[in-house]
């Protein structure tokens, strides 16, 4: 996957169901496997950031994919890529599952 600068549509952490509902997204969660077990947002789809290289493919590139990780500084990276990757909606939840409480 290249990682192009592309714009990525920044989710305040609060409104992220309400993005998804609005887009129809599949919510990626890139953190990786000791962080789930702190939680994970309903229906999310589970990515760790360490096998995102080799798995990102799976992936549908028009469906519109909101992605989040604990922070948010890992779920930017990965927006980008995406983006430069070609998925035609990508965005990234803004402070993460931190920002909600739940990291």
């Amino acid at each position: 996957m290249q990682a192009l600068t592309n714009t990525v549509e920044q989710v305040p952490a609060p409104q992220w169901m309400e993005w998804r509902n609005e887009h129809g997204a599949v919510v990626l969660d890139v953190r990786e496997p000791m962080e789930w077990t702190m939680g994970i947002l309903p229906g999310a789809q589970k990515m760790a950031m360490s096998t995102i290289a080799r798995d990102w493919q799976s992936l549908d590139p028009q469906i519109p994919i909101l992605v989040v990780c604990r922070t948010g500084s890992r779920s930017a990276g990965v927006s980008r890529a995406l983006a430069g990757a070609g998925f035609t909606k990508v965005a990234n939840m803004v402070g993460g599952m931190a920002a909600l409480g739940l990291a």
